[in-house]
């Protein structure tokens, strides 16, 4: 009986010490609290979005059901911890298009407080027919979901300088032959060749990444496509009644970007590669406020899943993805003192062996008193392991 309670107890211990969570390592010193939003359980829950309401409140998004873009159930849920509160709500439904996958979601507030819900209704159950949709609500300060005001659809119609615009980036893209035959279409050209097709460039863009919100009520969503293999923005210029296209973000693979926006105005776009090897972060910039970027290049973080960046309130940059060039199974926080042209510190998130668990599609944010809020699909493995993580983080215990 005693060897059964000292068992017990020193299982209890090594619990403590690994993280209720399922945190593989002993504490990070910066985390301040983390747990699962809803237990881990067998649905597939993926993309999460985080928002912290005026408030105090926090509403956090992501797609769920029995599969992703195959699953005619996937629908966007959502939950909230409500100030004080030390725990999540019981989820909640926040958007479901009948008959159709939702997934992708993007929460976020416009410079006049209006609550705004993007994400995408996949069509044919093709990533490439995907369509954009958003909710908007003024009306959210309750328990349970906001009351949404209006619904509608975006649709973007990208002209034929989206093709001058491939046509040309192409070509100041190093030469890569690497994997073509004299017998087979070269991958540039039929990008190339696609960008003339103004059906295909107009449908397929998809959400993942939140806007960058600039001082002239100009708001930049971060959209990419999985047929081009690339990536633009939807602008709007009157705090997100109406959208447009920017020109798109070449490269191969450069795909859900996202925006930290430089002193001198220029604005940088981070974004996960999906191209050709060595996977590598992808960079690009615009000096116009978004409207055209410079063709990609890579820079020496590894990755292959998902990217996040963010300006902090002390002027560091922090950069939130999945810092390996052959899975999810690590997610780390990078900190710059450069605006991005170094990373002084890394702080490992989640850190596990290949094949043991997968961490990925994050979403950062920052509170008032300077305190990072991060979540994250976690998938620890296992039938009834997923389940999205919320994270506090206090910047200030990351040396400098």
């Amino acid at each position: 009986m005693m060897n059964a309670i000292l068992l017990k107890k020193v299982g209890y211990l090594l619990l403590l010490f690994l993280g209720v969570n399922g945190l593989g390592f002993a504490q990070n010193s910066a985390v301040v609290r983390e747990m699962l939003i809803f237990p881990a359980q067998e649905k597939h829950v993926h993309g999460s979005s985080l928002v912290c309401l005026p408030t105090g409140d926090f509403l956090v998004v992501w797609f769920q059901g029995s599969g992703e873009r195959t699953a005619d159930d996937v629908k966007i849920m959502g939950a909230r911890l409500s100030k004080g509160d030390k725990t999540w709500s019981e989820p909640f439904e926040m958007a479901d298009t009948p008959n159709l996958p939702d997934c992708n979601p993007v929460l976020f507030l416009n410079k006049a407080g209006k609550l705004f819900l993007v994400w995408i209704a996949v069509q044919a159950n093709q990533w490439e027919y995907s369509i954009l949709r958003y909710k908007t609500a003024t009306d959210y300060g309750k328990n349970g979901p906001p009351v949404w005001s209006w619904q509608d659809n975006i649709l973007l119609k990208p002209d034929d300088r989206f093709a001058q615009e491939v046509a040309s980036k192409f070509k100041e893209l190093p030469h890569n032959p690497a994997g073509w035959g004299g017998y087979a279409p070269k991958y540039d050209n039929m990008i190339i060749d696609a960008s003339r097709d103004a059906g295909k460039r107009s449908i397929g863009w998809m959400t993942r990444i939140k806007p960058l919100l600039l001082d002239n009520n100009r708001i930049l969503l971060p959209l990419y496509s999985d047929g081009y293999n690339f990536s633009l923005m939807a602008i709007s210029d009157d705090d997100g009644a109406t959208w447009r296209p920017s020109q798109p973000i070449v490269g191969r693979g450069p795909i859900q970007p996202a925006l930290a926006r430089r002193k001198d105005g220029v604005i940088v776009a981070l974004m996960r590669d999906s191209g050709d090897e060595p996977t590598r972060v992808h960079f690009s910039e615009s000096k116009d406020q978004g409207e055209t970027w410079s063709a990609t290049t890579k820079t020496e973080i590894p990755n292959t899943a998902s990217v996040e960046l963010l300006t902090l309130h002390d002027g560091r940059w922090a950069f939130l993805g999945n810092d390996v060039d052959d899975g999810r199974y690590r997610l780390s926080l990078y900190l710059s003192d450069d605006e991005g042209k170094t990373w002084s510190s890394k702080t490992r998130i989640e850190d596990y062996p290949p094949g043991k668990g997968s961490y990925s599609y994050p979403s950062l944010s920052q509170t008032p008193d300077g305190l990072l809020h991060l979540t994250y699909s976690h998938h620890a493995g296992g039938e009834k392991g997923k389940s999205i993580k919320y994270v506090v983080i206090d910047p200030r215990r990351i040396a400098k």
